[in-house]
Formats: C-alpha cells, structure tokens, sequence
C-alpha cells in the first residue's frame, strides 16, 4: 500500500532542508555587515550640526559639543600661589581719660541738634530718645567719677541775687 502524504499537493515536503555550517555562517557575516553599516558616519556630531543649521539664519553657528569651553592654562606660565589673607586686627579705640570722653560727648553736633529738637517740644522717635538717653546717662556716670557737680545756671543767679539783697540790706559793701 502506498502511504498518502497529508500535505496538499505542490508543497513542500514535511521534511525541510537543513542549513550546512558554512550558509549559517555567511548569513550571520551579511547581518553583521548590514548592522555595522546602520547610524551616523564618522564625524557626524562636528560637522553634521553646522550644515543643518545653517538655514536657520544665524550668524555665529552653535558649537554642538557639549561642556566648558573656557580655555584651561596646560603649562604652567605664570606662579599662581594663593596668598592666606591676613585677618586685619581690630582697631580698638584708644582709652580716653574720663575728661577727654566728657568733652567729647559735650560736643557731639548730634547730641546738641537732638537736645535743641527736645527742647523746642518735637518728639524724638524710639530710636533717637534711646540714643540720647544713652549719652546722656554716660555723661552723667562721667561727672559723678569726676566728682563734677551738675548745677543750673538759674540757681547760681538766684544765690548771687540773694546775696546781694542780703549785702544792701545789711548795708555792707
């Protein structure tokens, strides 16, 4: 009996051919080769970006490298040593004598503008009053160290008034 094949007829055999070695080989050498051939050419990213931009209508083409292009010194051409700075010292104001400071502060054009303010009735702001306060208050720690006595000028005229009343009445010149 004669076997039937099931496949329809005109087709292939159910029994393919084999690839030898060598057509497997050829095969992946042609696919490499194709592979190797696919992407940029060499040099495309310096000149490849100059040519599609220049319809663009600028002037000065964008360099298309990427990162820094602040030049950097290979040799050495000049000594850059860095100096450590030098903290400068700190000016202290030299001592002054307790009469030097009260003179001093006896002076002061701002004392004197701000107390002429207080006394035509302007009020000072916070920050004026604490500063006058302040001084004022130095210049009295000055005079009590120096044992000076602070009088008004009005008591003086009424004692020396007093004492002249005092001479015309007992008539002793």
């Amino acid at each position: 009996m004669k076997q039937q094949n099931s496949a329809a007829p005109g087709s292939k055999p159910s029994k393919a051919r084999r690839k030898t070695r060598e057509e497997i080989d050829r095969e992946a050498r042609d696919r490499k080769r194709d592979k190797k051939h696919s992407g940029h050419a060499a040099g495309s990213r310096a000149t490849g970006g100059v040519q599609a931009k220049s319809g663009s209508g600028s002037s000065q083409a964008k360099d298309p490298r990427i990162g820094s292009k602040k030049p950097i010194a290979l040799g050495v051409t000049e000594v850059q040593v860095k100096k450590p700075k030098q903290h400068k010292p700190k000016i202290e104001k030299p001592m002054l004598t307790p009469q030097a400071e009260l003179d001093l502060l006896e002076n002061d054009e701002r004392l004197d503008a701000l107390l002429e303010r207080l006394e035509e009735g302007e009020t000072l702001n916070a920050e004026e009053q604490a500063w006058v306060n302040a001084k004022l208050d130095r210049i009295d720690a000055l005079m009590a160290e120096l044992g000076i006595a602070y009088e008004d000028d009005e008591d003086e005229e009424e004692k020396e008034k007093g004492d002249d009343l005092m001479r015309l009445l007992k008539g002793t010149d």
